[in-house]
């Protein structure tokens, strides 16, 4: 997309999709520009947000047969009807004709992509998802590489290239745009369990304060 302004690249229920890319437990060992939980619970919430939205998910492995390890079991248990594209070789997931006709098909313009490695997996998918018109927001904090100079070095290349750098609460935020819409529970729920779990805490004094006041 030509335009990167937020009127133009606000994420919708009805225009996006999500993109899993070689989240593995292999892979996962081997992350060290961030904490490999918080990646991990951040993976999960972005998985409960397409449940709660109702967005289409792509997943796919990298020879999850070898080292690169199985999908995230985690993963997996959140996403049991979507089938996952197994590429043999190839490093750019848009390079798998099966994973490219998989984002085809689910008939939407905007890709949320989150991956291992984000250098590698994220920015090639990215790069060539932008190159084929989509618009494409990378969340940086559910994925993850190998130092912190790789990612940095990625998110300059994706932003230049026109990407959207996003976090995983920024896209539940964006996605719900108002709290008083469906899914406002469920996305503070997903918060508090998950991309940020200080956030039960408020929901906790929040709800005291209120039976407080009732009971007052």
């Amino acid at each position: 997309m030509a335009s990167t302004t937020y009127p133009t690249t606000r994420l919708s229920r009805d225009r996006a999709a999500l993109l899993f890319i070689d989240h593995q437990v292999g892979l996962l060992l081997g992350v060290h520009d961030q904490d490999q939980e918080q990646l991990r619970r951040n993976v999960i919430a972005l998985a409960k947000m397409a449940a709660a939205y109702q967005l289409p998910v792509v997943v796919t492995t990298s020879a999850d047969d070898g080292p690169n390890g199985a999908l995230l079991p985690e993963l997996a248990a959140e996403l049991p009807g979507v089938e996952v594209v197994r590429r043999p070789g190839e490093i750019d997931a848009f390079d798998n004709a099966e994973f490219a006709e998989a984002v085809k098909a689910t008939g939407r313009d905007q890709l949320i992509i989150a991956g291992i490695s984000t250098d590698v997996c994220v920015a090639f998918a990215a790069l060539s998802a932008v190159a084929a018109d989509y618009q494409v927001h990378a969340v940086l904090d559910a994925s993850g590489t190998w130092n912190a100079l790789a990612s940095q070095a990625a998110a300059h290349r994706m932003g230049n290239a026109g990407v959207v750098l996003n976090s995983t609460v920024a896209v539940g935020a964006e996605l719900q745009a108002d709290w008083r819409r469906d899914g406002g529970q469920e996305l503070a729920v997903l918060y508090a369990g998950h991309a940020i779990p200080f956030y039960g805490s408020l929901i906790s004094y929040a709800m005291r304060n209120a039976q407080q006041a009732g009971q007052g």
